[in-house]
C-alpha cells in the first residue's frame, strides 16, 4: 500500500514537471519494482483524456534493449513489466537514465519520455569464491608472510560499492589492504604467529566485506587454511619448473607447454584438475589458457618481446581427494627477440661550435644508441660517415662519445655535415642513422704571412714627403679580428741610418702603404733595411715580419768641393796656397790658389794640383778639370781628370811675371754641377823656386801660411844661411824621392788603404782624380794580382799628351806620395805610364782605377749607390 501512495506521488511530481519542461516526461522508478507496478500516468501527463489512449492507440516504440515497462492500453499508465535491474541495464554507469518513445495516432504524434531507474542497496558484496583454501606448512612459513586475496565485488555503484573488510577473530591472521591503486585494492592474508598443526591442524576464518549502503550489506568468504603436516600424496609435476621459449611473432593457439603431474593415489583421489593459478605479469592472465583434464597450455593472444619478455605462469593441480591435495609448478615462458626494431640514435648534447685548435680527444656531442631488440639483433655497431676528424668512442652501453680523432683546421674546412650511423647484428640487419653539423670556430692560429720575406725597395733620393715608396702586403687566413691585420714599422730592424727607421718610412696600419715621412739623402743615408710588423688583433695576436731593403738613388744634387793644397809639386819647386779655408766646403764658390814656376821650365812641368771632392757617387762623383781661361794656346794645360796643372809648352819671359788660371771642376751627373778655382800662377827665378819649395817642405804643418808669405816676398826674405838650409833640405828630400822610388820599384806594387769611421778618400793621379765619400772603411788595392774585393774599375779618359817634350809629363815620378788631408788619408799614384794614344772615349787598361762595388752602373755613364 506504501509503495502506491509513493507512485501516485512521483506521478503528482512528474506531471508537474511536465508542464514545466515544455513536454518531455520524466519518470523515476526504483530499480527491483514489482512487475505491475505503476510508474505514472502516462495518458494523462501526455493531455489524453480517459478512453483516448486506446482508441488512439498509445504504445512503446521499441528501442531494440527490453524496457522492462509497457503502457496499459486500458487506462494508459505506464507499468513495470519485468524486473528492472539497474546493474544490468546501466553497469557502474550513473545516473541509469532510459529513454523511451511514446507514440500515438490519430494524429500520429510521438513523445519522449525518460525513465531514470535510481540503485537501491540490493547487491551485496560478492567475492569470487565462497570459500578459500590455503595450504601453509607449519612453522616453516615465517610470520609476516603474505598470502594474497581476491576481495569482493559490489555491483552497485556510489556509496553502496564502498568496501571494508574484517576478519574474524585470530591470533594467527590479520587482514591488510594495501592501495595499489585508484580503484581497486590488493587484500593480503598475513601470518601473525608461526602455525603448530598439532594445535590446529585447520584454520577457519571468515573474510567479511561490508558495503557503504544503508543498511550496510555484507559478503562473506570462508577461509579454510589447511596446516601441513606431510603431503604424501599429493599431486608432484614431473619439473617444477618448466622452461619454455617461443618467438615474439608466434601465431594465436599455439602450444606453449604441456605440463604433467601424477597422484599416486588410486581412483578419485588420483584424478587431476589442471588451472593457472596466477600468471607474472598480472595483465598477461588472458594471453595464454590450460586444458584442466590435459595439461596443455597454448598461446592466446600476440607475444611482444620490447613488452614483456618473460612470463611466469603458476600452474596447480589439485585432486579429488578430500581435501584435495594441490600441486604447483612453474612455467617460465622467454620471450624470444625477432629483428622487427632498427636502432635509434638519439643526441644527448652537443657542444657546437667546435673550436679548431680543440685537442683529440675533445667531446663533441654524447649520444645514445638503443635497439629494443635482444642479443643479437639489439647489437649495435655505430660508426661515423663519411670519414672525418671525427670518431665514435663507446662510454658505457648504449652510450657513446663523438670525439675529435686529428686536428682541425678552419681555414681548411670551417664546417662538418657527419652522419652517426647504427646497424645491428639481426638478419637481414636493419640501420638507423642521425645526421650531425658540427661547425668550426677559429682561433687566432695563424700569424700574418707576407707574400714576400724581403722586399727590395728602390727610391730617389730627394723624393717628396708623403711619398708612397711600396705597398705591403700580409695575408692572415683567420677569420673577423684574427685576420684583422695592421702593419707597423719595428724599430729593431734599422740599417744604414744613425737615425731609426721610423724617422725616415711610416706604414699605414690598415692598407700597408709605405710612406716617406722626409726626403732622402743619399750622401746621409744609402741603404735603410728595417723590418715591417703585421699584427693581427686575436688574442693573443699573431705577428709576422718582412724585410724591407730600401735602397736610396743617388741624384747629382752636389757641387764639387774644391779640397785645401797639400803642397807644390817638386819639380815646380813651387809653394800652392790657397785664399781661405772655406774654399775647401764651398761647392760652387771659387778660391784662389798660388803657384809659384822657374823661367825655362820644361813641357809638362807639373805647376800645381785642383783637388776637389763630390759628395756623390758614382757618375754624379766623378770629376773632370777644364781650362776656363785663358782661352787659346796659353802656357799651362790641366788634366781631364787629374786636375794637373803642368806647363803646355817653356816657359818664356814674354809670358809675364804672372798667369791667373780659371779653372772649371764639372762632375758627370746630368745636369752636370761645377765649381771654379782661380790659380794664380808667379813665374821666378829658379833659385827662388827652390828656395820656395824647401821653406816650404821645413814645415808641414804651416805649409798653406809659409807659401803665402814667400809669395808675398820671397827675394826679400832670401840669405845665404837660409839658402844652405835650403839646399840640404831639398838634397836631403831628394835623396829620401830616390830610396822610396827604389823601394816601390822593387818591392811588390801594393798599397793598401783602409780608413775606419767616416772618411773621405781622395784619389788623384795623371790619369784622373776621383773622390768617394763612405761612412764604412774601404779597402783600396793596386797591385798585380791583387784582390779586387768590393771595387769597380774605372780607366781615364783624356785627350792624348802633345808631341815632343810634353812626353816627359807621362814619365814616372820618383816615388809616391802617402800624404794626409784633414785627417784623411789620400793616395797619390805615381805616374808610371808610357804615353799612349788615347781618345777621349776610350778606356785605357794600363792602369785601373778601382772603386767600391757598392757603387751599380746606370745609364748615360753614371754610377749609382
Amino acid at each position: 500500500m506504501g509503495e502506491r501512495c509513493c507512485a501516485v506521488v512521483r506521478v503528482l511530481v512528474l506531471q508537474a514537471a511536465w508542464a514545466l519542461s515544455g513536454g518531455q516526461v520524466r519518470y523515476s522508478v526504483p530499480e527491483e519494482a514489482k512487475a505491475g507496478t505503476v510508474v505514472g500516468r502516462l495518458a494523462q501527463d501526455l493531455g489524453l483524456e480517459a478512453g483516448e489512449a486506446e482508441a488512439r492507440r498509445l504504445r512503446l516504440v521499441a528501442q531494440g534493449r527490453r524496457a522492462s515497462v509497457e503502457v496499459s492500453g486500458a487506462s494508459g499508465a505506464l507499468l513495470v513489466s519485468s524486473r528492472l535491474d539497474r546493474e544490468e541495464l546501466c553497469g557502474k554507469s550513473a545516473p541509469c537514465a532510459l529513454r523511451l518513445e511514446v507514440l500515438v495516432e490519430r494524429p500520429l504524434r510521438v513523445f519522449h519520455v525518460q525513465l531514470e531507474v535510481t540503485d537501491i542497496n540490493d547487491n551485496a558484496p560478492i567475492f569470487p569464491a565462497a570459500r578459500k583454501n590455503l595450504s601453509i606448512a607449519e612453522f616453516t612459513t615465517l610470520p609476516g608472510s603474505r598470502f594474497p586475496l581476491e576481495g569482493a565485488s559490489d555491483a552497485d555503484i556510489g556509496a553502496n560499492a564502498q568496501l571494508s573488510y574484517t576478519l574474524s577473530p585470530s591470533e594467527y591472521f590479520r587482514i591488510e589492504e594495501e592501495n595499489s591503486n585508484s580503484r581497486s585494492k590488493s587484500l593480503f592474508l598475513v601470518l601473525t604467529k608461526p602455525l603448530d598443526r598439532e594445535t590446529i591442524p585447520v584454520h577457519r576464518l571468515m573474510l567479511t566485506a561490508s558495503d557503504g549502503g544503508r543498511p550496510s550489506l555484507t559478503g562473506t568468504m570462508e577461509l579454510v587454511i589447511l596446516v601441513l603436516d606431510v603431503n604424501d600424496n599429493a599431486p608432484q609435476f614431473n619439473q617444477s619448473v618448466y622452461n619454455v621459449r617461443l618467438p615474439e611473432d608466434a601465431l594465436q593457439m599455439t602450444l606453449v607447454a604441456r605440463v604433467n603431474a601424477t597422484d599416486p593415489d588410486l581412483g578419485i583421489y588420483g584424478e587431476m584438475i589442471y588451472e593457472i593459478d596466477s600468471v607474472v605479469p598480472p595483465s598477461a592472465t588472458d594471453l595464454f589458457s590450460i586444458d584442466a583434464n590435459t595439461g596443455e597450455i597454448r598461446l592466446m593472444g600476440p607475444l611482444d618481446f620490447e613488452t614483456v619478455t618473460l612470463y611466469d605462469l603458476h600452474i596447480k593441480v589439485t585432486d579429488k581427494g578430500t581435501p584435495p591435495l594441490p600441486g604447483h609448478c612453474k612455467v617460465v615462458l622467454d620471450v624470444l627477440d625477432v629483428n622487427d626494431n632498427a636502432p635509434e640514435v638519439w643526441v644527448t648534447s652537443l657542444s657546437v661550435p667546435v673550436p679548431e685548435d680543440a685537442s683529440v680527444g675533445t667531446v663533441v656531442a654524447l649520444l645514445s644508441v638503443s635497439d629494443r631488440d635482444s642479443g643479437a639483433n639489439g647489437r649495435v655497431r655505430c660508426w661515423v660517415w663519411p670519414a672525418s676528424p671525427f670518431g665514435l668512442e663507446a662510454t658505457f652501453a648504449g652510450s657513446y662519445s663523438l670525439v675529435l680523432r686529428e686536428a682541425l683546421d678552419r681555414e681548411r674546412v670551417s664546417e662538418y655535415e657527419v652522419e652517426v650511423r647504427a646497424e645491428d647484428g639481426g638478419a637481414p640487419a636493419l640501420r638507423g642513422r642521425r645526421g650531425l653539423r658540427v661547425a668550426v670556430s677559429d682561433v687566432n692560429d695563424n700569424a700574418p704571412a707576407f707574400a714576400q720575406a724581403v722586399y727590395t725597395v728602390l727610391a730617389r733620393e730627394n723624393n717628396a714627403a708623403g711619398a708612397e715608396l711600396a705597398r705591403l702586403w700580409a695575408r692572415d687566413p683567420d677569420e673577423a679580428g684574427n685576420g684583422r691585420v695592421s702593419y707597423s714599422v719595428w724599430e729593431g730592424g734599422v740599417g744604414g741610418g744613425w737615425r731609426p727607421a721610423s724617422s725616415y718610412v711610416s706604414v699605414d696600419a690598415e692598407s700597408g702603404r709605405l710612406w716617406a715621412l722626409q726626403p732622402l739623402d743619399y750622401e746621409e743615408l744609402q741603404v735603410l733595411q728595417f723590418e715591417v710588423r703585421a699584427v693581427d688583433a686575436g688574442e693573443p695576436p699573431l705577428c709576422g715580419n718582412a724585410t724591407v731593403q730600401l735602397f736610396v738613388l743617388d741624384e747629382n744634387d752636389n757641387a764639387p768641393a774644391l779640397l785645401p793644397p797639400a803642397g807644390s809639386a817638386p819639380e815646380a819647386g813651387g809653394v800652392a796656397g790657397v785664399a781661405g779655408e772655406a774654399a775647401a766646403a764651398a761647392g760652387s764658390v771659387s778660391g784662389t790658389l798660388w803657384a809659384w814656376a822657374a823661367w825655362g821650365a820644361p813641357a809638362g812641368q807639373v805647376v800645381a794640383k785642383i783637388r776637389a771632392v763630390d759628395a756623390d757617387s758614382g757618375y754624379n762623383a766623378w770629376l773632370r778639370y777644364e781650362l776656363w781661361e785663358p782661352r787659346g794656346k796659353g802656357p799651362f794645360r790641366v788634366g781631364l781628370y787629374s786636375g794637373e796643372v803642368s806647363t803646355a809648352r817653356a816657359l818664356e819671359e814674354a809670358d809675364g811675371p804672372r798667369q791667373r788660371l780659371l779653372i772649371v771642376v764639372r762632375d758627370h751627373g746630368e745636369p752636370a754641377r761645377s765649381a771654379t778655382a782661380t790659380l794664380s800662377v808667379s813665374l821666378v827665378e829658379a833659385a827662388e823656386a827652390a828656395l820656395a819649395a824647401a821653406a816650404g817642405s821645413s814645415s808641414s804643418s804651416s805649409r798653406s801660411a809659409a807659401g803665402a808669405e814667400m809669395g808675398a816676398g820671397a827675394a826679400s826674405a832670401a840669405t845665404n844661411v837660409w839658402l844652405v838650409v835650403a839646399i840640404c833640405a831639398v838634397s836631403s828630400l831628394f835623396l829620401l824621392a830616390v830610396v822610396l822610388y827604389g823601394a816601390s820599384r822593387w818591392a811588390p806594387r801594393a798599397a793598401v788603404l783602409s780608413g775606419p769611421g767616416p772618411t773621405t778618400l781622395v784619389c788623384a793621379s795623371e790619369v784622373g782624380s776621383w773622390s768617394y765619400s763612405q761612412r764604412h772603411s774601404r779597402s783600396l788595392c793596386v797591385a798585380d794580382g791583387a784582390g779586387k774585393s768590393d771595387l769597380m774599375v774605372f780607366s781615364p779618359n783624356f785627350p792624348p799628351p802633345p808631341p815632343g817634350p810634353a812626353a816627359k809629363d807621362t814619365q814616372p815620378e820618383p816615388s809616391a806620395l802617402l800624404d794626409t788631408v784633414s785627417g784623411v788619408p789620400l793616395l797619390s799614384f805615381a805616374r808610371s805610364l808610357t804615353p799612349l794614344p788615347l781618345s777621349a772615349p776610350s778606356l785605357s787598361p794600363p792602369l785601373q782605377l778601382l772603386f767600391g762595388a757598392g757603387l751599380r752602373p746606370r745609364g748615360h755613364g753614371s754610377i749609382d749607390a
